[in-house]
């Protein structure tokens, strides 16, 4: 993927599915040329953005859409003490808060916040240019179909005790859906969330580096990387080869605000649940909402070797127990990809 043009989202967000609008009076609006209106409206449906153009009246959407509203969640967020940045467009949202994490500069990004990120630092952006998931892989979401964020979170336990956050944080955003009306959300061992057996949100988690730290066994930060699929669902499935749902099918359709809101009251209070106990405060919930807690299922290794046997949960710091043939076998989410046995 590549960067949108500068104007792309300030032309969508003057735009409605319920009227027409000519490219003269929103080059006016926005202090604009029309060149850059139609511009905008070309590089829009580049992407797989649906906008109706007609002659002569101009331009509406094809559907409603829920853009994010930096100085509303900004008013929620701030007294609690989360720091809210929201940009449109970064190359990853992880990406970027990993060097807000530990600058020890200002981030031309991030030109007028505190030199280094504070805890509970929050990163939202409309559109990531190269979004990235576990193992390197490419995290897609199409424009105003999903729903990405990056949360900082600055811990007293060392690097080494983080070993369950990323279950922690699914479960986290587990309990968040089930409370928002999805209550058939499950976790996939290690980091994603599935429903119906389809994926519909995957997790991050990335250490950041410390300049002002000196010792190995002290305070971690942790990014921790979320992007949740709000619609589009049929087309990421044709795109990435595997089965994909979104929000939009199981709610019809939802204010990715709200969403945020809730997801992040959901996880700051989980990790405060982890920073205290660790995951063993979580272990009995994963094991409770995982999707393939006592199946079949077969481990394909970073050595390309395939063990089959029965998923028998995880073990206190996250590895993940397998029941095979030879017994129970310990795996670990850096080396392994975990799919579900074929009936």
């Amino acid at each position: 993927m590549t960067g949108l043009p500068a104007q792309l989202l300030p032309v969508l967000r003057q735009l409605s599915p319920d009227t027409f609008l000519s490219g003269e009076e929103i080059a006016q609006r926005l202090g604009c040329s029309r060149a850059t209106v139609h511009n905008a409206i070309r590089a829009a449906l580049a992407v797989g953005f649906a906008v109706h153009a007609v002659h002569g009246r101009g331009y509406r959407l094809a559907a409603p859409a829920s853009w994010l509203d930096a100085d509303r969640l900004a008013q929620v967020f701030a007294p609690r003490g989360i720091t809210l940045r929201h940009l449109d467009q970064v190359t990853s949202t992880n990406a970027l808060m990993l060097q807000w994490a530990a600058a020890g500069e200002i981030h031309a990004a991030l030109d007028g916040l505190p030199t280094r990120a504070p805890h509970r630092s929050l990163l939202t952006a409309e559109w990531q240019a190269q979004g990235r998931g576990r193992r390197g892989r490419d995290w897609h979401a199409g424009l105003g179909g999903g729903l990405m964020f990056s949360f900082l979170w600055r811990s007293g336990r060392p690097a080494a005790q983080l070993s369950g956050l990323s279950l922690a944080v699914g479960v986290a955003l587990v309990n968040g859906l089930r409370a928002m009306g999805i209550p058939r959300a499950q976790v996939k061992w290690p980091n994603d969330i599935q429903l119906g057996g389809a994926k519909l949100a995957g997790v991050l988690i990335e250490l950041a580096a410390d300049k002002y730290a000196s010792d190995v066994l002290g305070p971690s930060t942790a990014v921790i990387g979320i992007g949740i699929n709000v619609s589009g669902g049929e087309g990421l499935t044709r795109q990435v080869g595997q089965a994909v749902t979104d929000l939009h099918a199981h709610l019809g359709p939802i204010d990715r605000n709200d969403l945020l809101l809730g997801l992040i009251s959901a996880l700051d209070a989980d990790l405060v649940r982890f920073e205290r106990d660790g995951f063993a405060a979580f272990r009995d919930d994963w094991h409770a909402c995982h999707a393939h807690q006592g199946q079949p299922v077969f481990i394909q290794t970073g050595q390309g070797e395939t063990v089959s046997g029965l998923a028998r949960g995880v073990d206190a710091q996250g590895a993940l127990l397998l029941e095979t043939s030879a017994g129970v076998c310990t795996f670990h989410s850096g080396e392994v990809s975990l799919r579900a046995a074929q009936p």
